[in-house]
């Protein structure tokens, strides 16, 4: 099962590295993350997305709300959130698949960015099933070129994240 956790930790030395450390300990993979300060300059939040056994997971996220730095441990798996990714793509531009590029990119609300000779590149923001869809449809069009965020993540509603 795939879990996207928010992490809420103090901005401190050494804290992504503790935090990672305890997935890694763990055996989960870390397939996506991202980490950013928040409007409160003293906090940041890591948002982790992995993969793997629901008691597991669990234990890891007692055991990150145990970690002095740790301000609060959100989990997002329930659809509590909101998420999204971005990504760049750089494709082929010939003749023959110009018009397909430009239909996809309208159909994704994506933006191209970059325009050469031989290429677009596009961007695109969303959920990371629309970002899969895009990716998926591209592929055979040429895609030459990906990089892509991690996911972020927040909460629906005005729940407030302070303890």
């Amino acid at each position: 099962m795939k879990y996207t956790i928010s992490v809420l930790v103090e901005n401190e030395f050494g804290v992504l590295a503790r935090v990672v450390s305890l997935f890694a300990g763990r055996g989960f993979n870390i397939d996506s993350l991202t980490v950013a300060p928040t409007s409160d300059s003293t906090v940041s939040r890591i948002t982790l997305v992995t993969r793997g056994d629901e008691k597991i997971l669990e234990q890891v996220s007692k055991q990150l709300n145990k970690l002095i730095d740790v301000v609060k441990v959100i989990d997002f798996t329930d659809g509590s959130g909101i998420e999204r990714e971005m990504a760049l793509i750089k494709v082929t531009a010939e003749d023959e698949n110009r018009a397909e590029v430009l239909r996809l990119v309208d159909i994704f609300r994506a933006k191209i960015i970059d325009v050469t000779p031989k290429s677009y590149t596009i961007e695109v923001t969303g959920a990371p099933s629309k970002i899969d869809a895009i990716l998926e449809l591209l592929k055979p069009l040429g895609m030459k070129e990906l990089v892509r965020t991690g996911t972020v993540a927040i909460g629906r509603g005005f729940k407030s994240w302070k303890v």
